[in-house]
């Protein structure tokens, strides 16, 4: 082998490889810190599990749920099994994709580890998703085997059915004779990895969805691990004595880092639970005497009223992400518990949070600074960095960035090696950055440009509001006028006395241009199943 060539990949099925976009296209990577500084060949299942259980933490309680605990060393033994499921019955090779179906539990959890370990390559889905939506993601990345809850047959079955592509699925958390419970039964508890590139794919996730078709995010042995060696360590301050807790998917890379890979990374203990109500989730926190809690700000919001009536004295961090933070979330979170949120910016093409602060550091309306391993800067419309206080497009660059699967929209999300949210963000003269709005969530009336979630910041203030979301919709004198979306509290009543006082209370608060010239009450926001919101369906309701 020449010193430039590239080290021999693991994986035989060569299609996630072929399928990556040109290396041209790619953001540019930074390993700026010691701990990222990773070898040639590594597989991230032994570093978070095998090498875990060899530095002490084997008998550790690794997962809990409230019927089962998993110590580090029975959550390896159950994932070396299924390896050998995969590898033996299933006859799958390294590079193989498989698809990953099923709700935040331990076998769930297991399986992805395993395919992992196993050299192929995990393709974790929603909950929710329908057979339609899970056929797109089949086709686009060539899918041939399938590991899924039996809580989630009907879909898949569907799928089954209908695929071209798919030809093997095996349900878990059943007693059927087929199931993988019983396929592991009688494999051996060791399994040797299967020796990996950190540049092999390991995962693909897909985006949830916002907007348009989803996209595949690929990304390698060496992500799984920086994710974990930067937020965590950094603005989490993460140890082997917490206990993590959250709503957001394993399907989704905020759970996966949140609720799996950042507790095994530190030999923690994670808590999974299938299906959470704030009022289910904070009596968890109670139960389980968690210290660590991921999930969206309208959990956080609804949360609030509640939390005097639990115990939540074990509670000592707690984490936003999915969407832009509103103030009265934090302040009123802040209120009804003593914490100060730990804001944060990811994304799917990034793998996790990449912008964030803690303690002191934060902010009240600003997500934080560019987290230790990473940059960012705002760039302004002629594509140059832009000077504080300007608003433009938000661009980061770190040990992780978008490598799209076989997706022309690469293009428009690297440039000149920076990673574009399709974030609009402002840069104080601190480093702090400013959430403003999506890049095509600005409102533009009459010249002014309006950011939405600053509007919704204000609207949510009333005591009247539970939850509020913004869009601009067409106006012939206009071009756009500001357009609020209103769930209201229980007990209040829509009429437009409470129209026009809302209209008022805005104006009094913010430049009069900004207030919401149409208002509509409705009975619930639409979000995707990770919590964000889908603005493009607001704009597209006939007043």
């Amino acid at each position: 082998m020449t010193a430039t060539a590239r080290p021999a990949p693991a994986h035989l099925d060569t299609f996630s490889h072929d399928h990556l976009p040109p290396r041209e296209q790619w953001p540019e990577l930074i390993f700026s810190l010691p701990e990222l500084q990773y070898p040639e060949r590594l597989n991230c299942c032994v570093e978070l599990l095998d090498k875990m259980c060899e530095q002490g933490y084997a008998d550790k309680i690794a997962i809990r749920t409230y019927t089962e605990s998993w110590s580090y060393a029975k959550l390896l033994a159950t994932v070396n099994r299924i390896a050998h499921v995969l590898c033996d019955e299933m006859q799958l090779v390294p590079g193989n994709r498989v698809l990953l179906r099923g709700a935040n539990n331990p076998m769930m959890a297991a399986c992805t580890l395993a395919v992992i370990k196993a050299g192929c390559v995990a393709v974790p889905t929603m909950p929710l998703l329908r057979a339609k939506e899970l056929n797109v993601i089949v086709d686009k990345a060539e899918i041939t085997a399938a590991l899924c809850s039996a809580s989630l047959r009907e879909e898949m079955e569907s799928v089954r059915q209908t695929s071209t592509v798919l030809q093997q699925l095996v349900y878990f958390n059943e007693v059927q004779p087929q199931a993988m419970e019983s396929l592991m039964a009688d494999k051996s508890a060791e399994f040797v990895a299967v020796d990996t590139l950190a540049e092999d794919v390991s995962l693909i996730s897909f985006t949830s969805g916002t907007t348009g078709l989803p996209k595949g995010t690929m990304h390698f042995h060496r992500d799984l691990l920086a994710i974990c060696d930067c937020f965590p360590r950094s603005i989490l301050a993460s140890n082997a004595d917490d206990i993590f807790i959250g709503t957001p998917p394993l399907a989704f890379t905020f759970g996966l880092g949140g609720l799996l890979l950042f507790p095994l990374r530190v030999g923690a203990t994670t808590v999974l639970l299938e299906k959470l109500t704030p009022e289910l989730l904070l009596k968890a926190i109670a139960d389980f005497s968690a210290t660590v809690c991921f999930t969206a700000p309208t959990f956080y919001r609804q949360m609030a009223p509640l939390a005097h009536a639990y115990n939540l004295s074990s509670l000592q961090r707690t984490v936003s992400a999915g969407e832009a933070l509103p103030v009265a979330t934090r302040e009123s979170w802040q209120q009804a518990t003593g914490l100060v949120m730990i804001d944060g910016i990811g994304a799917t093409e990034m793998l996790h949070i990449f912008i964030s602060a803690s303690g002191d550091s934060v902010r009240s309306g600003a997500t934080g600074k560019a987290i230790p391993g990473y940059q960012a800067c705002v760039l302004d419309e002629e594509g140059k960095v832009a000077a504080p206080g300007v608003v433009g497009r938000l661009a980061v660059k770190g040990p992780t960035g978008c490598r799209y699967l076989a997706d022309p929209r690469q293009e428009s999300y690297v440039y000149d090696g920076w990673n574009l949210t399709g974030d609009a963000y402002e840069m104080d003269v601190d480093g702090y950055f400013w959430y403003r709005a999506r890049t095509d969530d600005m409102i533009i009336s009459a010249g002014y440009n309006i950011a939405g979630p600053e509007v919704e910041e204000i609207v949510l203030k009333h005591p009247a509001v539970s939850e509020c979301a913004v869009v601009g919709v067409a106006d012939e004198e206009r071009g756009q006028i500001v357009k609020a979306f209103i769930v209201l509290k229980a007990g209040e009543q829509a009429n437009d006395a409470l129209l026009k006082e809302i209209q008022t209370f805005v104006k009094n608060t913010i430049a009069p241009y900004k207030y919401p010239r149409a208002i509509e009450f409705i009975q619930a926001l639409p979000r995707t199943e990770t919590g964000k919101l889908q603005r493009y369906k607001l704009r597209d309701v006939k007043s």
